[in-house]
């Protein structure tokens, strides 16, 4: 006979079965962990340093055939050798290394007539090998942009320098793909094209790369303010509402005063004279986001350290510890839950707020909030507002389906027993 006939499910997992027959919450969840996933491997997708360069360096590397017309067994000036190409994986020794190529490696010391100091510039190196065609290549991310490198020089249209002063001369070799009879030159900030599907932005730089960065980050500040204010208030609201009394009565006093305090005003005081980062902007809404999950918390103490449970636990024995989280917190949970995505949403929105009033990331750290700021000045780059926007809207529209789900399925009068 089966044991488990008789078996219920706990209320937990009847929550979890409820959720995910809300169709449109449980898929906006789907969506939003996988975007998310995405963003966070990003660099592998979303990068202008190549995952791979097949490189014949035209010189003779130790270990290649040659041809020893001396026969001193050594490879001297002159005599010919099979030039074996090399597999290079710059994107991994960036980060595995924190190392880059020099542009010379690659033989990039000049790219359209100017000296190139640093990395390669590996989406011409591309074409560069392209236009070769001795069997070299490069392949590169499946969006060859990163959020931070100035993109449209690269489209200028080339012309040889004859008197080497910096710019093209009316007469001076050009390569006029439009056949206009000017040398055309990209100036930021551009409309979306075949290159950049959301265009660029006022310093040049991809906009579609910038708002998936932007969109790691702020999910991952959300995240982690929401984690470490949840904590500090599930503490203080659990404490206040199991003790209550005088400390409970003096303890809310005080929340309330420091509730009162701006923040706006404290943050606009800091950053005269310190720089915004991501973990100040954390460390300041943790400090003041903590408050308003406490009232809940301990509203739910309060109800909860009154039933026969948490009476029988203590006629046990069990130390106040145990007794508040082990115990009670468990049946204290459903506001927790309910609002964590509202929280989500809250802390998205007020890094955008930040960032777009300047007292948030500096740049050039990808955000939605510094895009739009941009735009703000000149409205006729529409692009900086318009796609910004509809990753903050769809972004805070997913939560929002994904926190309806959650409060309908952490409804404690679905499971009651008193209904």
């Amino acid at each position: 006979m089966n044991q488990n006939i008789n078996k219920s499910d706990s209320i937990l997992k009847k929550r979890l079965r409820k959720f995910k027959t809300i169709k449109r919450a449980y898929y906006s969840l789907i969506i939003l962990f996988s975007t998310y996933i995405f963003s966070l491997s990003a660099t592998f997708f979303v990068n202008s340093t190549a995952l791979m360069v097949k490189y014949t360096n035209n010189v003779y590397d130790l270990g290649e055939e040659f041809v020893d017309l001396n026969n001193n067994k050594v490879w001297d000036e002159g005599e010919s050798h099979v030039d074996e190409p090399q597999y290079y994986y710059p994107l991994f020794k960036k980060i595995y290394k924190n190392l880059d190529y020099e542009a010379s490696f690659f033989g990039q010391e000049f790219i359209k007539g100017k000296k190139r100091f640093g990395k390669p510039h590996y989406r011409i190196l591309k074409q560069q090998l392209k236009n070769k065609n001795n069997g070299d290549y490069v392949i590169m991310p499946l969006y060859p942009f990163d959020p931070y490198e100035e993109v449209l020089t690269e489209l200028d249209e080339d012309y040889t320098d004859s008197n080497n002063n910096g710019i093209w001369d009316i007469g001076e070799p050009l390569i006029d793909n439009n056949n206009n009879g000017l040398r055309d030159e990209y100036r930021p900030p551009t409309v979306p094209d075949r290159y950049h599907i959301m265009g660029t932005d006022s310093q040049g730089r991809d906009v579609l790369a910038r708002a998936i960065y932007g969109f790691r980050i702020s999910i991952s500040f959300a995240l982690i303010v929401a984690t470490f204010s949840y904590l500090i208030g599930i503490s203080v609201g659990a404490t206040l509402g199991y003790f209550g009394g005088r400390l409970d009565l003096y303890g809310l006093r005080l929340i309330e005063i420091y509730a009162s305090i701006p923040f706006l005003f404290t943050i606009m005081i800091l950053s005269t004279f310190i720089r915004p980062s991501l973990m100040l902007l954390s460390l300041l809404l943790i400090i003041f986001g903590w408050v308003g999950i406490t009232y809940y918390v301990r509203g739910e103490f309060y109800r909860e350290k009154s039933k026969d449970y948490v009476s029988a636990a203590v006629a046990m024995g069990q130390s106040h510890w145990n007794v508040m989280f082990k115990h009670i917190l468990p049946n204290a949970l459903t506001p927790v839950v309910t609002y964590a995505p509202f929280a989500l949403i809250g802390n998205i929105s007020a890094l955008v707020s930040l960032d777009y009033l300047g007292f948030g990331l500096q740049p050039p750290t990808p955000s939605w909030g510094e895009l739009i700021n941009q735009a703000a000045g000149n409205l006729q780059n529409w692009h900086l507002v318009v796609f910004p926007l509809i990753f903050l809207a769809v972004t805070l529209f997913l939560i929002t389906l994904i926190s309806e789900g959650v409060r309908a399925a952490f409804d404690p009068k679905i499971h009651s027993r008193l209904r």
